[in-house]
């Protein structure tokens, strides 16, 4: 599967029906947990600030809501499509579904590149976005909040242009907002916490002190970074990370053998997670090929940039010491190369399991603006350690009874839950 040919939505789907023979799920149900249930397409007519108009095409998935209103990002993209979205619509919902918490699976859109935009070019593709889906949208319909590329002053834009739409305060209408307007405390920490708290129950697992361990980890965005910061804190060692250079228009891999020192890294790393390879050059690192990432002798890879990641050119290349694959990003993997991490038996924890901090801490944002009442960082953080550890612990001993690959263990536990909630309801 070639970067050309990839199609995220069709490898979502591959995934969902190996786990439908699993289940030996009825015609019927199948049919309505393979598609999204419902989406939006439309156009945002923007004038730029050379006074031209252009049109942006913006877009809503919403896969599945039989277990609570929707819930999943919104990214700007040049290359967005919509079947990119399709596929991370269906895998919120099996995120939701996986840490068991009452939402659905949603996913949003607008094929923009904000490199390119200014502020207020930016806010006005916000605020149309909004417009243009303002009815479908809601704290008890479907939940936005910030994806690639988009961040908290985003969210405050489209929550304004929605309460004033409709004539009141909605701070649960969107997460990812300014802790001072209704936003969480560790919600910018909690996908990176996250997918380092499901590392560190499978290091329990596989009995390897993390003090003994070295990682290599694929993009330096918000995700990586709080993986870097919890995964150091325990003790590990992180060699190399890897980013996209605006500028090059490629990536790089910057490496350090005795350990990279993040806050010296982000001193050098602009809003996009781009590091400055000549400034990272002085400080003592190796710049390497953006794919230099995945074959360095590490025991753990986190891919957390995007999806396609690791694929049938170049899995071969993970060396025989890794033992964990830490899915940071969604959909990093494909089928084929899946197969191949599985036969070699490598500790695989699923994005959908992985990197759902970040969904569990937008939940609490969400429960918190709806009553009102916010709770302590530490608070936050505990939550999640105990939802995350949860559902981990749920997948790794379902994959032992049944003898299934992690994937696959939590795709039934998930799968299983929306299907009877559909059943439950009268939708199948």
């Amino acid at each position: 599967m070639n970067q050309e040919s990839f199609n995220a939505f069709k490898m979502a789907q591959s995934q969902f029906d190996k786990v439908a023979e699993i289940l030996e799920l009825d015609t019927g149900t199948r049919e309505l947990l393979r598609n999204p249930i419902r989406e939006y397409h439309f156009s945002i007519p923007i004038r730029l600030d050379d006074g031209t108009v252009k049109v942006f095409r913006g877009f809503r998935v919403q896969h599945n809501d039989a277990r609570g209103p929707g819930k999943g990002g919104i990214r700007f993209h040049p290359q967005e499509t919509i079947d990119t979205v399709r596929a991370l619509a269906m895998w919120m919902t099996w995120k939701c579904s996986v840490v068991n918490i009452p939402l659905g699976g949603g996913k949003g859109g607008v094929i923009c590149d904000p490199h390119n935009l200014t502020d207020r070019e930016q806010e006005q593709i916000c605020r149309g976005w909004v417009r243009q889906i303002s009815q479908d949208v809601g704290p008890l319909i479907d939940v936005p909040a910030p994806d690639v590329m988009t961040n908290a002053q985003h969210m405050l834009w489209m929550l304004d242009e929605f309460e004033v739409i409709h004539g009141a305060k909605f701070p649960g209408f969107i997460t990812g907002k300014p802790v001072g307007m209704g936003g969480s405390l560790g919600r910018t920490e909690a996908t990176g916490y996250g997918v380092v708290y499901t590392i560190r129950e499978a290091l329990k697992e596989l009995k390897i002190n993390p003090e003994y361990t070295r990682a290599s980890v694929q993009g330096f965005g918000n995700v990586a970074h709080y993986a870097i910061e919890l995964y150091q804190q325990l003790g590990g060692k992180v060699i190399c990370v890897s980013c996209w250079d605006q500028a090059d228009k490629t990536s790089y891999s910057f490496k350090k053998e005795d350990g990279i020192d993040l806050n010296a890294l982000l001193n050098i790393t602009d809003q996009f997670g781009g590091i400055q390879k000549d400034k990272a050059s002085d400080l003592g690192y190796e710049i390497l090929d953006g794919e230099a990432w995945i074959e360095q002798d590490v025991d753990i890879l986190i891919p957390a940039a995007i999806e396609n990641q690791i694929t049938c050119d170049n899995v071969h290349k993970i060396s025989d010491k890794v033992k964990i694959i830490a899915e940071g990003a969604n959909g990093p993997t494909t089928p084929e190369a899946d197969t191949e991490i599985e036969k070699r038996k490598i500790f695989n924890i699923p994005d959908f399991l992985a990197n759902a901090g970040g969904v569990v801490c937008s939940y609490f944002e969400q429960v918190q603006s709806n009553m009102n009442y916010f709770w302590e960082k530490d608070e936050v953080l505990e939550k999640l350690d105990i939802k995350m550890t949860s559902a981990f612990k749920a997948v790794s001993d379902l994959a032992k009874k049944k003898n299934l690959y992690m994937r696959d263990a939590a795709y039934v536990i998930a799968i299983n839950r929306v299907a009877q909630a559909c059943k439950d309801r009268g939708w199948a």
